[in-house]
């Protein structure tokens, strides 16, 4: 079964608060502060936790005219409306309803997609009475203000009891394939190329494919469906400028696909944009292939050599990711990219045996013992998986807040090496059994 995360994309008028609201949900103060590129999704999407997870998307972080994730407002309603799974709308409480916001609610309700009015700042003496928004037409208001976090818990509570069902897993066999890349990277002619047909219009403005454009195809018996994060363009859409790079459809594939092409330029990588889309793919737990596209027009394996170097030191946090040199004029690599896609998605759904895995974690700590304070030292009991796709592992003892990040890097790497888990994130749970069990005496 392959999960997916439902999306819950903010749009709306400029200084109503979005990003207010996007960092109350998330929970975190500094959610739109700039990161460390790649280390994580970008500043402008996060993962809810929670009984009903999910992908929050705000919209105004979209609009650096500097940064290839730019989007006007009526692009950010149209992206939302195609991808995103409910649609919440944040008006200003203090100021009246005007055409404006009258244009963004009629067009995301034409979606038919749950919509939902989110009346930011009621904290202020200036705010307006409930009645002036009513003719915006959105069945479901709720007063908050993500400034004294009022009402937010209820407006979450809302969202996530409203999600469509289809949106959270689909329960066939087929292999999905997602084609991430900045404009221009070469995504539609990979996906010409691995579907053999001419499915999206390739042009060499960049930008020139707009809505997720998937395809079918079988490989060794595996039913594979290709998605490409821009599809087909829409008729009278070409000029230049026009389209521009979705975030939003990007995340939709990311979160619909088991296994990510990562596509970069031979002439043009590791650039911020690809670097946050690669911590992206990470946090969404995805199996990855980094695809560096269009070697024909250089073909020099020095440079190869070089690149890879590069490569692999921007992209440390991915140590696992397979990269590959491909040229879709040549067909270089092109049929190899089914083949690493299908070993990957069979190691993300991975059952490894618990008595294999503690041998693996006795060998490791015996090899290399956790440090930690005199007379606390971590203490590693045993270790169970707990799901698929991506893996995930529980190890339990005590004394685990000693524990430093470089030997949880450590212990990850002790895994890869016994279980050859390429292309594919592997997640981590540490329960500490006497916080466990000072946790329950605390709430007797």
């Amino acid at each position: 079964m392959s999960k997916k995360l439902p999306i819950v994309a903010i749009i709306g008028q400029t200084n109503a608060g979005k990003s207010s609201l996007f960092n109350r949900i998330v929970g975190e103060k500094d959610a739109i502060v700039a990161r460390e590129a790649g280390t994580t999704r970008d500043s402008v999407v996060r993962t809810v936790g929670g009984t009903r997870p999910f992908i929050l998307v705000d919209t105004a972080g979209l609009k650096n005219p500097e940064d290839d994730f730019e989007a006007t407002i009526q692009e950010q309603i149209e992206d939302a409306i195609d991808s995103a799974d409910v649609i919440l709308l944040v008006k200003d409480i203090t100021e009246p309803a005007v055409q404006g916001d009258r244009d963004i609610a009629k067009k995301a309700l034409r979606s038919k997609k749950p919509v939902v009015l989110a009346l930011n700042k009621t904290d202020l003496k200036e705010k307006l009475p409930r009645d002036e928004f009513l003719r915006l037409g959105i069945k479901d208001i709720f007063e908050v203000s993500a400034e004294h976090n009022r009402g937010v818990g209820q407006l979450v509570d809302h969202i996530t009891a409203n999600f469509p069902k289809t949106s959270v897993e689909k329960d066939d066999d087929a292999l999905r394939i997602a084609l991430i890349g900045r404009p221009n990277v070469g995504k539609s002619n990979l996906f010409n190329t691995l579907s053999k047909k001419q499915q999206a219009i390739v042009a060499p403005v960049a930008g020139t494919t707009r809505d997720i454009n998937r395809t079918s195809v079988r490989y060794n018996g595996q039913g594979i469906e290709l998605l490409d994060t821009a599809g087909v363009r829409r008729k009278g859409k070409i000029e230049r400028g026009i389209e521009k790079f979705s975030i939003l459809r990007t995340v939709a594939a990311i979160e619909e696909s088991d296994v990510c092409l990562l596509l970069m330029d031979v002439n043009e990588y590791n650039t911020s944009v690809d670097l946050s889309l690669a911590g992206m793919i990470a946090e969404a737990g995805k199996g990855i292939i980094v695809v560096i596209t269009k070697w024909d027009l250089t073909e020099d394996e020095k440079l190869s050599d070089e690149i890879l170097a590069e490569m692999r030191y921007k992209l440390d946090f991915l140590p696992y990711a397979p990269i590959i040199f491909t040229s879709s004029v040549t067909g270089k690599n092109v049929a190899k990219i089914f083949e690493l896609a299908t070993q990957i998605n069979a190691r993300r759904k991975i059952s490894i045996p618990t008595r294999k895995l503690n041998d693996m974690l006795g060998k490791a700590v015996l090899a290399h013992p956790p440090a930690g304070l005199k007379n606390t030292h971590p203490k590693f009991r045993y270790i169970v998986q707990t799901d698929t796709s991506p893996p995930w592992f529980v190890i339990y003892g005590s004394n685990f807040k000693h524990i430093h990040w470089s030997y949880k890097r450590y212990l990850e790497r002790k895994m890869r090496e016994s279980f050859d888990l390429i292309g594919t994130p592997i997640m981590f749970s540490f329960r500490d059994e006497k916080q466990i069990k000072a946790n329950r005496e605390k709430a007797k």
